[in-house]
Parts: C-alpha cells; structure tokens; sequence
C-alpha cells in the first residue's frame, strides 16, 4: 500500500461521534493504510452536534464558499478540518447551515429520520467530490461506510463521469446491518434526476429502503466489505451476484485483511 491513496468517506467517524461499529471502522480503517505507508483523507458531515473547539475545527477558505445545486436551490458548501490527536491523519467536514447546523446525525429526538436526509446525501456527495477535485488529489481507492453514502458510486460513475482526477479510482462499499425501515423519500429518485442522471439507473430510488440504497451502491462499486455479522440476506445475495470481489465479515476481522483485499482484489 506504499504511497497509496485511500479517500475514506463516512456518515460517522471516531473521536467526533460515538463509538459505533461504523464511525469506529472509518477510524480503524484509515489508521492501518498509513500504517502500511498509504495517503489517507477522511471526509465525513460536520453536524451541529460535533464541539469544534474541543476538536480543533477550522474553516478552510479556500476549499470552502462554492454553492451547490441541489434539487434547483443553491446551497453554500463550506469545508472544515481538524487533524486526529497522535495520528497522520486530516478529517475533512462538510458543513452547511440548512443541512447540517442542527445538533443531531440522521435522526430527530424521537429517533425519527430527518425527512431532508436524501438531500443532505446529495450536498454530501457533491461536496465531497468537489473538495477533492479543489484539493487535486486523485484516489487510488475511495472507500466508502454507511448507507448515507450509497450516492457516491452513481454520481462518480454519471454526473462525474468525465473528471480526470478520478478515472483511475477504484470503489469499495462497506455494508453495515439494517439501520432503518421504510424509505428515506418518496421524492428522492425525482431529486436525483434533476442533476440529468437516467432514470434507469437509479430505479432503485422510488422505493429508497436500506437495501435498495445499499444495491445502488453496489451497482457502481469495484468491491465490497461486509462490516458488520448480521448483513441483510436480500444484500448478501445481491453482492454474490455483482461478481465483483468481496471480504466477508470473518475475513475483515484480521488487522491486515482489507490491505490485502486492496493489494490483490482491487488494485491489480
């Protein structure tokens, strides 16, 4: 994995958010490619929750004052970071007002998922992808956790077709167990397809549950981890079926496992 480079894209990372089994991989992860002299970035939400004193948090002005469409609405897209305590490693937020100021993840006081989630993964996606191209560094691997990520794969593969800087990038997908029922929006296939992408790919999208996100996903990905023991049955099928190459969640146990699933399934 020398030299390397691993963009790491999470709905949760440790020490910003609680332990989860997820927010703990995307620290976990990124920590063991620069271990093995791989470049990591990490990129995640800045949501209202997270204390940017106690984290260090800075505003990047370069990086930050574009606006993304979403949905026919300008959004301003603001880019902080902050660098983990005792490691190498830089987290990149993506902040905005509307999307992320209040101080919860995906869900309100009741547990309920907030009903802009489909648009706050769209700004999410488009202003990751854009800081990356600002900063000019190209991914070997771009290494995705968590459901809220599932637009990557298709936006990379449709509406970012044709950037340079990520025609060589190769995708992976963690799958993690079902974090909700029912569907995140009824209007998020409509949502999609005002940014010109077909409707044919993103068909999944008019019945937006935690599988179908996760099938999108797939659908574009280059290879994929199961994160976590219990993984939806209706996924794992789907996966096998994807031919793509896959490290199931005994495999991804070992420390050295995903280097290695890198090195020899997604690299060569």
């Amino acid at each position: 994995m020398k030299d390397k480079k691993v963009l790491n894209i999470s709905s949760e990372v440790v020490p910003y958010l609680p332990q989860t089994n997820l927010a703990i991989n995307s620290f976990k992860i990124p920590k063991n490619i620069n271990d093995h002299g791989g470049q990591t970035r990490i990129f995640m939400p800045r949501y209202g929750l997270i204390n940017e004193r106690r984290h260090q948090l800075h505003e990047v002005i370069r990086l930050s004052g574009m606006n993304l469409v979403i949905n026919d609405v300008d959004m301003p897209l603001i880019i902080k970071v902050a660098s983990i305590p005792k490691e190498r490693m830089q987290v990149y937020f993506i902040d905005n007002e509307e999307y992320f100021k209040r101080r919860a993840v995906l869900r309100d006081e009741k547990q309920t998922l907030f009903t802009d989630n489909d648009e706050r993964m769209i700004f999410f996606t488009k202003g990751v992808i854009e800081t990356v191209k600002k900063l000019n560094w190209s991914p070997d691997i771009i290494h995705l956790h968590g459901w809220f990520t599932s637009l990557f794969p298709l936006y990379l593969n449709t509406y970012y077709k044709d950037e340079p800087i990520f025609a060589q990038s190769k995708i992976v997908t963690s799958v993690y167990a079902k974090e909700f029922e029912g569907v995140i929006s009824d209007k998020f296939l409509k949502k999609v397809a005002f940014d010109g992408i077909s409707q044919e790919l993103i068909e999944n999208l008019k019945n937006a549950s935690f599988e179908n996100l996760l099938q999108l996903s797939l659908n574009f990905s280059d290879g994929y981890v199961f994160a976590d023991a219990e993984i939806p049955e209706t996924i794992q099928e789907f996966s096998k079926e994807k031919l793509i190459p896959g490290l199931n969640y005994q495999e991804s146990q070992n420390e050295d496992a995903l280097v290695q699933f890198y090195t020899n399934h997604i690299l060569k």
